[in-house]
């Protein structure tokens, strides 16, 4: 029985077609440059962030963030980043008796930005707001804390195996890895993927039925 689904935020939930273009017009290269590079990183099973220290080496990426901050430049998100699905499926996981949470690895602004998007979750926060990032055993410590479930009644779903599915299943949770995005579609036939993988969902939609079982 699935009583808590919590899911992912970057490609789960929101495209990062806004945040990897506005990383590129702040690094001053073409926007086809960086998301070649992001393309690299994920096959090779690297941190997104190496894509940007591929464009400059020994980059304090904290302090871009900052930079860019200050320079009005600042993270954006509004409805039209969303995929189709996030709103219906996830009022369906709360009509079907789930409740819902969406924790991810997005700054302390982006926490504010989606919470003001009124998206029909029991909660919404991030790895900034918590100070524990994923994978960190920490933050999926946290995860159970606000689940109001036992770890095998939680299904935490993402894209990405390193971040969302192994450090899961190794936390015990239920684990949905999403073919959505770089990381969701290169990896989602992997065999470690799929062995750690409860069930891999093509949409949103598929996890209404899950939480039915």
């Amino acid at each position: 029985m699935i009583r808590t689904v919590v899911l992912d935020v970057g490609e789960t939930l929101t495209r990062d077609d806004r945040y990897w273009a506005a990383w590129a017009d702040w690094l001053r290269v073409p926007r086809h440059t960086l998301s070649a590079l992001v393309g690299a990183v994920v096959v090779a099973g690297r941190d997104n962030a190496d894509a940007i220290r591929l464009l400059k080496p020994g980059v304090d990426i904290a302090a871009e963030y900052a930079a860019r901050e200050a320079a009005g430049c600042g993270e954006r998100l509004d409805a039209s980043d969303l995929y189709d699905d996030v709103r219906p499926a996830l009022a369906a996981l709360r009509a079907a008796g789930a409740r819902v949470v969406v924790a991810g690895n997005q700054t302390a602004r982006a926490g504010r930005l989606l919470r003001a998007l009124g998206l029909p979750a029991d909660l919404v926060v991030t790895s900034g707001e918590w100070g524990v990032a994923k994978p960190d055993p920490a933050f999926f410590a946290r995860v159970l804390e606000v689940s109001g479930a036992p770890a095998g009644e939680t299904l935490y779903v993402g894209d990405h195996p390193a971040n969302d599915v192994f450090p899961a299943h190794r936390a015990g949770l239920l684990t949905a890895h999403l073919r959505r995005g770089p990381w969701g579609m290169w990896w989602a036939d992997d065999p470690a993927v799929r062995a750690a993988a409860d069930w891999s969902v093509a949409s949103l939609y598929e996890l209404v039925a899950l939480v039915g079982e």
